[in-house]
This record gives structure tokens, sequence and C-alpha cells, in this order.
């Protein structure tokens, strides 16, 4: 079955992606294919605000998962305009950001996932919601 993907603007996701330090943590290794499911989380030791890492209280973790769009077996992961959508946001140095089902995802060109196009898909989104990409880090998986 091929997922839909339903635009999310960079604007709408929570503020702090874009004023701290965040990390991208694999849930699972990123020798799954090309879906890995992870989560955004605000790095308490790399907060700027004076807090020396307090928890505010606040929930800080949003789901975000990567998706790889161009497997094709046993089908296509999704509909050939979506395909094209992301391939023409990357061109231009962007990654489509999205909703699948109720999760977060970065739609991204491939087959599968290495720690280079994680690191970029990243600094892409980092770009999005205004952020330096030096602000963002991923914590992988093996296997």
């Amino acid at each position: 079955m091929q997922a839909t993907i339903t635009d999310i603007d960079p604007f709408d996701l929570p503020e702090w992606l874009g004023t701290g330090d965040v990390v991208w943590r694999a849930d699972e290794g990123l020798q799954t294919g090309h879906l890995v499911r992870g989560r955004l989380t605000a790095d308490p030791a790399g907060r700027q605000d004076g807090q020396d890492g307090q928890d505010s209280g606040s929930s800080q973790e949003i789901v975000c998962d990567l998706l790889a769009v161009d497997e094709a077996y046993p089908a296509p992961v999704v509909d050939d305009a979506t395909r094209l959508r992301v391939h023409q946001a990357w061109r231009h140095g962007q990654v489509v950001i999205g909703e699948h089902g109720s999760r977060l995802v970065l739609a991204v060109p491939g087959t599968r996932f290495g720690p280079e196009l994680v690191l970029d898909a990243l600094g892409r989104l980092a770009r999005a919601v205004g952020a330096r990409a030096e602000r963002y880090a991923a914590l992988l998986r093996l296997g």
C-alpha cells in the first residue's frame, strides 16, 4: 500500500525545533529499509536559556520518521506525483515535511538510509525551521 503524505508547513512545527539543540533518535536500525522510525527531542544539555538543563515540565519530543520514497518492490512506497515532489524539493536543497498517519515524516529520495542521508535530511529540516544545522544531532542504532 502506498504511503499518503500530507504536507506540513515548517512554521506549524513546535518552536523549540528552531531555537535550541535538537537530537533525532532512531527507534530502530537504519538497515530496516525505506522507513526508519525515530523521534526529535530537545537536547537539555545544549540549552541556551540559562536553565542549566533543568526540565521545564513541558514535553519536548515528537515522533519523526524518515521515509525513502524510491523503494518500488514489492510495491511503490508513494505515488508518482509524491515521488516527483520529493525529488524536486531535494534538488532545491529542501526536504518534504509531512504527516503519514499521525506521525511526522521527512520524505527523501532513495531506497535506504545511510548516515550521510540521515544527516542531510536533518540539516534540511533545520534550515526549514530557521535553525542552524550544527544545532541538530543524530543518534543512530546499529543493525
